[in-house]
């Protein structure tokens, strides 16, 4: 079973945390001037990379906070956890 470590709560099994897709992913600035297939890349289009990957978690059965994670796709390891008003860090792999 894969250990997150949550900033707030420590390390906690992953069945307590929900994945919230990826991180950094900014809202339009004006969603109403955007086309439907522009809607739609924001809707559904993100990026699907082999290695390291920056996501949001919330950890659901504990302390419910949100944070960012980076972890690598190919071995689940997640490398750095930090927290929702923090830059993403740079990796040793190059995140």
């Amino acid at each position: 079973m894969l250990t997150i470590d949550c900033p707030f709560c420590g390390p906690r099994p992953e069945t307590e945390f929900g994945y919230g897709g990826q991180a950094h992913v900014a809202y339009p600035e004006d969603p109403h001037a955007l086309t439907d297939e522009e809607w739609a890349a924001y809707l559904f289009y993100r990026d699907n990379p082999q290695g390291d990957f920056a996501e949001r978690w919330v950890h659901s059965a504990g302390c419910r906070k949100w944070f960012n994670a980076v972890r690598d796709t190919r071995t689940y390891e997640i490398a750095r956890v930090y927290t929702m008003t923090e830059p993403r860090p740079v990796t040793s792999k190059g995140a």
